[in-house]
């Protein structure tokens, strides 16, 4: 049996190209990564759903980054160039879905991994590129596009507007995520008034000054989290006021504490 499974491994490519053309609706490839690789920009003509079996990965396109840790996974339109950092060594698993499968995700986005999408996502792995669609192979890729429906948002995303105004704003920010400068502070330093900012801000990210640096504490808490940073130090470096007021924030924008969010898939906590 296991010399099976290995062969079948074997005949899997670990490149991207390889998964494109393929008249299958559903091809799997592993491939795993040191910390600090680089995967320079590039696009594919499938959508991907790039999975963190293990380590933490970071997803840049254009102009916004999502943070991905150990157990997500981040879906990526067809079309849309996009490089991707390993922050640590990586094991990535991921799915190449072609455009004629409707799975409901549209834009780029980070999501959650239920139990099942995971034990899924790992079986295909051994699935050869030119499965049997209506054998067990064929079965578990249905399977898993029906599981795609269910996956669950995580808003682990800053997203970056395009006003060089804000640009200046919002980079300052992500390179020093503690500061506090109010909007009618930050209109000295670019040249325009607060409600000028404070509209476009709205306009562009589709959140308020307030919320969307909120989101970029957020995104990189979760990157020093996931890295092994402890709350405290990281709920200090970010500006907050107590580790307290760090772990209220995280629980009402993911629904849980820091410790909690990367236990494993499947572990409970007491």
């Amino acid at each position: 049996m296991n010399s099976y499974v290995a062969k079948r491994k074997n005949l899997k490519s670990t490149d991207s190209a390889d998964y494109q053309q393929l008249n299958r609706p559903i091809a799997a490839m592993a491939k795993d990564f040191p910390a600090g690789y680089r995967i320079e920009p590039h696009a594919h003509t499938r959508a991907q759903l790039i999975f963190a079996a293990s380590g933490v990965m970071e997803i840049t396109t254009d102009n916004n980054t999502w943070v991905v840790p150990t157990g997500r996974a981040v879906w990526v339109s067809p079309g849309t160039e996009h490089a991707i950092n390993m922050l640590s060594a990586v094991t990535m698993r991921t799915l190449y879905i072609a455009p004629t499968v409707e799975t409901g995700l549209r834009s780029c986005q980070v999501v959650s991994v239920s139990n099942l999408l995971r034990a899924l996502i790992l079986a295909s792995m051994d699935i050869p590129l030119e499965y049997n669609i209506n054998g067990r192979d064929g079965l578990i890729m249905q399977l898993i596009v029906h599981e795609l429906h269910n996956m669950e948002f995580v808003p682990l995303h800053a997203p970056m507007p395009n006003d060089p105004r804000l640009i200046t704003i919002c980079r300052a920010i992500l390179e020093d995520p503690s500061r506090t400068e109010t909007l009618a502070q930050w209109g000295s330093i670019v040249g325009a008034t607060s409600r000028t900012l404070a509209n476009h801000f709205l306009a562009e990210t589709g959140l308020t000054f307030g919320r969307w640096r909120q989101q970029a504490r957020l995104v990189e808490a979760v990157r020093r989290l996931a890295l092994g940073q402890s709350a405290s130090t990281v709920a200090l470096e970010l500006g907050y006021r107590s580790q307290s007021a760090f772990i209220a924030m995280f629980r009402r924008a993911l629904g849980t504490t820091p410790t909690r969010y990367f236990d494993p898939p499947g572990s409970t906590t007491s």
